[in-house]
């Protein structure tokens, strides 16, 4: 049994340092006692300063060294700490021709708000980030001003580096945007609207195939959520629309993430909605042509966006919130926490991380972006409480993984522990 005594911090409680401890090291209690320990935590601020006594609490980690449940993570920071807007969400990430990152994403007063613009920074060699500029708005030819959304960055080899974004009051109505740089992102094309059906990668980045072809994964939310892919073979200057891939009745599947195999099979991997509360997936065989009955896996989806890469070893990493979006202690509509998974065959997952978690009322670690760069280190950005964008880097080589079975995380192995907020 151990005793600690607690103080009250703005985002929760924070173990004083009676002896050493961090957010990096490992408190490991069953789940029942980690869900119970949150309501406990909203007792103890009415009291001010408590003792936390529970059954299983253990500081495992050794002064000086890495928990393991953090192994792999090379850095963590954020974009910026102060912008002029108040909200953020729904980052995406490159990595440019001449290793810089760029990093964008909606901003504003808040989701849906008129005066919400794809917001731009560039991580620098030296390792700064740039300030965020607008890049791209939703003003309208006669004036009126609508919301922008989800921005997606790709470059096709031998291409512009492309920018997608969505235009429109909501997601039922919105319209597909894209603007095209020459120069790294410092200048960028006038927008251009696609056409017909078609409304460009969605939330996640498109994947080239060896043989030039670009799949796109996207959705339409207008009747039924239905996910379907947008299909180029002459480097994103043209598209086939191929779908929808589900009914949006049996299975409402949105926002694809896309793997690829060395039997050359592609994997979909989709948000759905809270009748399915699991990650939906579909297979093609044939580089995207065709597409197998979509179904739910085992990992569950708490109706957020999640997005996945296949790595230069032929593995696969998911970025997800993983839990359902009643489930008692994960926060925010079951974003109060965010988790790297690890699979070589995308099908059996074990789990590699707890970047964040948080159980707190409107807080939330959301909307993944992941990739690979040059390098070999893994990128990813994501919504920090709609407050902030954070960036963490990771090493894939050096992650420690466990397996998942029955979709439940190896709480023994890597535990619920509470972020330390900035």
């Amino acid at each position: 049994m151990l005793l600690r005594k607690l103080s009250i911090k703005k985002w929760g409680i924070k173990f004083l340092d009676l002896f050493p401890i961090n957010h990096d090291q490992k408190v490991s209690c069953s789940m029942r006692y980690q869900v119970k320990f949150t309501k406990i935590k909203r007792g103890f601020r009415a009291l001010g300063v408590a003792l936390l006594i529970c059954n299983g609490f253990t500081a495992q980690a050794q002064p000086g060294e890495p928990a393991k449940h953090r192994a792999g993570i090379v850095l963590e920071e954020f974009l910026f700490t102060k912008a002029d807007f108040p909200s953020c969400h729904s980052a995406t990430i490159v990595e440019l021709l001449n290793k810089e990152l760029l990093c964008t994403y909606f901003g504003g007063t808040h989701e849906r708000h008129p005066d919400v613009e794809i917001r731009l920074q560039r991580k620098k060699l030296d390792g700064t980030w740039t300030r965020p500029v607008s890049v791209a708005d939703g003003i309208q030819p006669d004036g009126e001003r609508l919301p922008t959304w989800n921005p997606v960055l790709f470059q096709p080899e031998g291409e512009d580096l492309m920018l997608y974004y969505k235009v429109g009051p909501n997601p039922r109505e919105w319209w597909g945007e894209f603007i095209t740089s020459k120069d790294n992102g410092h200048t960028w094309s006038e927008p251009r609207k696609l056409e017909g059906k078609l409304l460009g990668p969605i939330k996640n980045k498109p994947i080239q195939l060896a043989d030039g072809t670009i799949l796109s994964g996207s959705s339409d939310e207008n009747d039924g959520w239905k996910a379907h892919i947008e299909r180029s073979t002459d480097g994103g200057k043209s598209w086939t629309f191929i779908g929808p891939l589900n009914d949006g009745e049996r299975i409402s599947a949105i926002q694809p993430a896309l793997l690829t195999h060395a039997d050359g099979s592609i994997q979909m991997l989709s948000r759905s909605n809270t009748k399915g509360e699991r990650i939906a997936e579909t297979w093609s065989r044939d580089g995207g042509l065709t597409w197998s009955e979509m179904t739910y896996g085992t990992l569950p989806n708490n109706n957020s966006g999640l997005d996945a890469v296949t790595l230069k070893d032929g593995r696969h990493l998911l970025i997800y919130n993983h839990s359902t979006r009643s489930q008692e202690g994960m926060g925010h509509k079951g974003r109060g926490v965010l988790n790297l998974a690890v699979s070589k065959d995308g099908k059996a997952w074990e789990a590699a991380l707890v970047l964040d978690y948080l159980d707190e009322p409107e807080k939330q670690y959301s909307y993944p972006s992941i990739i690979q760069t040059a390098d070999g280190l893994v990128h990813i950005v994501y919504t920090w409480h709609r407050e902030r964008i954070k960036h963490v880097v990771i090493n894939p080589k050096k992650l420690e993984t466990f397996p998942i079975k029955d979709g439940q995380w190896p709480l023994e192995n890597i535990p619920l522990v509470v972020s330390t907020e900035q």
